[in-house]
């Protein structure tokens, strides 16, 4: 079986620009090559508030036409997201047409570095209130997808915002030439006036914090926090020998806030041969940052499976090593090279009915590997970057330590998150710019046309933990997984160079803060047997820690053995559920 993954389609790190690309496939036979494309140079550009610009002019662009009517507005000529659903509706109806990808020949064959001197002017920033702004992205190279902008102002109808080659610096390579306003773009970035914005920056500054860019994949980021993984719309048949369906964000609206708002919506229109969707994403940036994200889906056929809420990132190797049986070593200075260390899934109710299970990320394997995790009902999941310290990367420009976790919580009331699994998609990979692990939760009914699929989910920006984003704030976290030979702390004979010895350390407010003898270690295989566990207070770390030895069986399992510890007292658990391969 392969898996492809289709990666977040830009690399707008906002805080490194002489940092690494990093790449993806987006279109066959490439699908896995540069698709984080976005100009490096310009990422993250810092700007005025569109009243610094230009006194209370409104946007830098051409004048927007009062009397256009998007497709799909109401009467009235708005957009709102129960006329969108019904745009959807409509499509779905109707047979799938791809978004054009025509381009000019001097579009089509930009190479990477062309594409990315193409930067947009930041004078030419359309101002959202007086906190936001949005800028564009350019069609060309790898992203060669039409996607239709549009303004809902506060009062009116909505307005396409018109392409301007005059809104870009072309680069060298393109300079002198201009294009026709039907071009379109290939996506946008909002920037926002963070609060706490330290004195030496000029006076309305925002920050670049979100990303549309690419199929339906988006990135936030917090405050202080670096790009790392992505969210998508949707994903469709993620891991299915028939290979998988990127739906596209073929439209969005940018819905303009009141003058002093700090939150933004933006409507976007989702298509793909399976389905027709409706999204409305109400956008709260900060630390955390938050969207609040409800959708109306439409399908076209049957889908089978079809993962909702998914996310998106890169796990190259990690403390354990590459984690997989047999995975060869990397050759690299850097002790850790990952986006996200682990997923964590939480099921059930708190507190005492809350279960909360964590996987540490694994690369390395022969072939594509998916594991599902039973949640009914589902309080939340999500790929977690726990590691937060520089000593454990030693990357300057990536600085991993700062990218950003992200917490999936569904709505309360169910809906289409009621009954079915999260699935962990993990792809091998030996390279960085890859994007190779997805999350998604998979319903356990498939989609069926005629019958719509409405859900409400929240999307929550973590980074050290305990944050109150997560479920189960007196369950204590792993913080740390490493396996090695129990051979050399206990010799048979003969040897068995097999054995290992598994160490998982915990860290949370709820622990003894000293040694106790009332916390013990539950520990259990799916094959083989463990030995000898313990639980040991570590003064060092003010946290506890498991040991236990894991002999194979004879013959080893051809797939992978899953080990579970938890730190508990008598029948009441103290940690969430370490829930590990090898």
């Amino acid at each position: 079986m392969t898996v492809d993954t289709d990666r977040r389609g830009e690399d707008t790190e906002p805080h490194r620009p002489n940092g690494r690309p990093d790449a993806e496939r987006i279109d066959p036979p490439s699908r896995r090559r540069v698709l984080r494309i976005v100009l490096t140079a310009a990422a993250g550009t810092a700007i005025p508030s569109a009243a610094d610009l230009n006194g209370s002019r409104t946007w830098a662009g051409s004048a927007l036409p009062s009397q256009a009517r998007t497709e799909g507005a109401a009467r009235d000529g708005r957009m709102t997201f129960e006329a969108l659903s019904e745009l959807a509706a409509q499509r779905a109806a109707a047979p799938y047409a791809a978004p054009p990808e025509d381009l000019p020949p001097a579009l089509a064959a930009l190479d990477y570095d062309g594409y990315r001197a193409i930067t947009f002017r930041p004078a030419e920033s359309l101002p959202l209130g007086r906190l936001f702004s949005a800028q564009f992205f350019h069609r060309g190279f790898l992203q060669r997808k039409r996607v239709a902008l549009n303004l809902q102002p506060l009062d009116g109808p909505a307005r396409p915002i018109p392409y301007e080659s005059r809104l870009f610096d072309p680069g060298p390579r393109l300079a002198g030439q201009s294009f026709p306003p039907d071009l379109g773009f290939a996506g946008f970035r909002l920037h926002y006036a963070f609060p706490n914005t330290p004195a030496w920056r000029p006076k309305g500054f925002q920050e670049e914090f979100l990303v549309f860019l690419g199929a339906s994949y988006f990135r936030l980021r917090a405050a202080d926090q670096e790009y790392g993984l992505s969210a998508r719309g949707l994903a469709i048949g993620t891991g299915a020998p028939e290979g998988e369906e990127f739906p596209d964000f073929v439209a969005h609206w940018l819905c303009e806030p009141e003058p002093e708002a700090r939150s933004l919506t933006v409507l976007s229109l989702l298509d793909s041969p399976s389905v027709a969707g409706a999204y409305r994403f109400v956008i709260a940036p900060g630390d955390p940052a938050r969207i609040d994200v409800t959708a109306a889906l439409h399908p076209r056929r049957p889908i089978a499976k079809l993962g909702l809420a998914p996310l998106t990132s890169m796990f190259l190797y990690g403390e354990n090593g590459p984690g997989a049986r047999g995975a060869k070593p990397f050759d690299d200075f850097r002790p850790q090279v990952h986006d996200s260390d682990g997923l964590c899934v939480a099921a059930g109710t708190a507190p005492a009915g809350l279960d909360r299970r964590w996987r540490p990320l694994v690369n390395g394997r022969p072939r594509p590997q998916i594991s599902a995790f039973a949640s009914k009902p589902l309080a939340g999941f999500g790929l977690l970057q726990r590691e937060r310290n520089f000593a454990a990367y030693l990357d300057v420009e990536a600085r991993q330590e700062a990218r950003p976790s992200l917490w999936v919580s569904p709505d309360p009331a169910g809906g289409a998150f009621a009954a079915g699994a999260v699935q962990l998609y993990e792809i091998p990979s030996g390279e960085e710019y890859m994007d190779n692990i997805v999350a998604a939760f998979v319903p356990a009914e498939a989609a069926r046309p005629g019958a719509a699929l409405r859900l409400a989910y929240g999307l929550t920006t973590v980074g050290a933990e305990p944050a109150a984003a997560i479920p189960g704030a007196g369950l204590a976290r792993v913080t740390a997984t490493r396996f090695g030979a129990a051979e050399r702390l206990r010799p048979m004979t003969p040897p068995r160079p097999e054995r290992r010895l598994c160490m998982i350390d915990f860290e949370g407010p709820g622990l003894p803060g000293g040694p106790d003898e009332s916390v013990a270690a539950e520990v259990s295989a799916s094959a083989g047997t463990t030995h000898e566990p313990v639980a040991n207070f570590v003064p060092q770390t003010g946290g506890w820690r498991i040991y236990v030895e894991w002999r194979p069986p004879a013959p080893m399992p051809a797939g992978d053995v899953v080990l579970r510890a938890r730190l508990v007292r008598g029948t009441t658990p103290l940690s969430e559920t370490w829930d590990a391969v090898l």
